[in-house]
């Protein structure tokens, strides 16, 4: 445990050097390098505590690898999401084992998404553009495509699971199994899509006719809302003279302006309604699919128990695999992940397999 709590620091080292490789914007990439240094220190002091030679413990994990090859291809956005989603875990854990343990709460314990903003706050060269623009990529990524894509693939893996076994119990492995599967993967696939199409769409209209409200305040009373943004950064904590300097930098830009205030009174991020349902739909009835046709596939090749077999045995390899690309958000140990994944699906199916089996006897019956 003491191993894995270095090796987290030195991930976060690794992945935060990595954030200011790439970071073009040079004050928030020194914030980066600030963070990545803090990080280093944290890991040496635990390493010399229990007496562990850092330099044996330098080299990153593959989760802080592969978190830095999504970076490479999706953008590096999603790796300050995955690496503050996880800091604020940690956090949160250490508070509730102190609680539990009834031990005092010193304050300590606060996230290093704090220790980020406190950083960049008290930057000298940092300006309202600069602090707006970092909430705005911290509340917008968090690996949340990435998030999307396992839990589709495992919405449709574990649902056409079950749902295959259920048949299977009842019919023993035959063609029902397949045409079944195929139908319990259209259905589903075409469920998820029309669900994340209304989704996108409803959320769309609210808020854009929320922000239409927000432009024609900031049109009709542009000094009442300067002063509103600026109390919004003061009530962060950011120094009066300071936050009124930021908000009138940020005011000069009536756009941005109008941004920055639906994002900060309303929790609204432009950035996020500028995406298609029509493209969420297609990408929800993908990803679903992907998982739904793993279980499938062996019944298109083979029957009986044979189909069975290669089937339990191909989704509960897609079921570990989904559980360890799930620690990437958690950084939970992927056997661990892995295998509690494969064991829910396996008791799952077990259960409609069951069910399947008693009703297809009770008919032949």
């Amino acid at each position: 445990m003491k191993n894995k709590n270095i090796q987290t620091e030195i991930d976060a080292w690794f992945l935060y050097q990595k954030l200011a490789e790439h970071e073009p914007d040079a004050t928030i990439a020194n914030v980066f390098r600030q963070m990545s240094d803090i990080e280093k220190s944290h890991a040496e002091a635990f390493a010399k505590k229990e007496n562990i030679s850092f330099e044996n413990l330098m080299q990153p994990s593959w989760r802080a690898k592969t978190l830095n090859t999504i970076g490479k291809i999706f953008g590096y956005d999603y790796v300050l999401g995955v690496l503050m989603d996880t800091e604020k875990s940690i956090a949160n854990a250490i508070i509730a084992t102190k609680n539990k343990n009834k031990q005092e709460i010193t304050g300590t314990e606060t996230n290093h998404v704090k220790i980020l903003r406190t950083i960049l706050e008290k930057e000298t060269k940092v300006n309202g553009t600069q602090l707006s623009r970092f909430e705005s990529r911290h509340r917008s990524v968090g690996g949340n495509a990435i998030r999307a894509a396992v839990l589709g693939g495992n919405d449709g893996l574990v649902s056409n699971f079950s749902l295959v076994m259920g048949i299977a119990g009842a019919t023993a492995g035959q063609q029902e199994v397949l045409l079944a599967g195929l139908a319990g993967l259209l259905a589903g696939a075409l469920s998820m899509a029309l669900g994340e199409w209304i989704s996108v769409t409803s959320s769309k209209e609210l808020y854009e006719n929320q922000m239409q409200i927000e432009m024609d305040e900031l049109e009709t009373n542009p000094e009442g809302e300067l002063k509103e943004l600026a109390l919004i950064y003061i009530a962060k904590g950011i120094p009066e003279e300071q936050a009124r300097q930021m908000a009138a930098d940020i005011m000069k830009d009536k756009d941005h302006a109008h941004e920055i205030l639906i994002k900060e009174e309303l929790g609204i991020n432009a950035e996020e309604l500028k995406g298609s349902a029509f493209e969420a739909a297609v990408y929800s009835f993908i990803l679903f699919s992907i998982g739904a046709v793993i279980p499938v596939l062996p019944f298109m090749l083979f029957s009986g128990i044979q189909a069975i077999l290669i089937s339990v045995s191909a989704s509960a390899i897609g079921l570990f695999l989904i559980g360890a690309a799930i620690t990437l958000f958690t950084g939970k140990n992927v056997w661990y992940s892995g295998f509690r994944q494969v064991l829910f699906g396996l008791i799952a199916a077990a259960i409609t397999f069951g069910i399947g089996n008693l009703i297809g006897v009770s008919v032949n019956g």
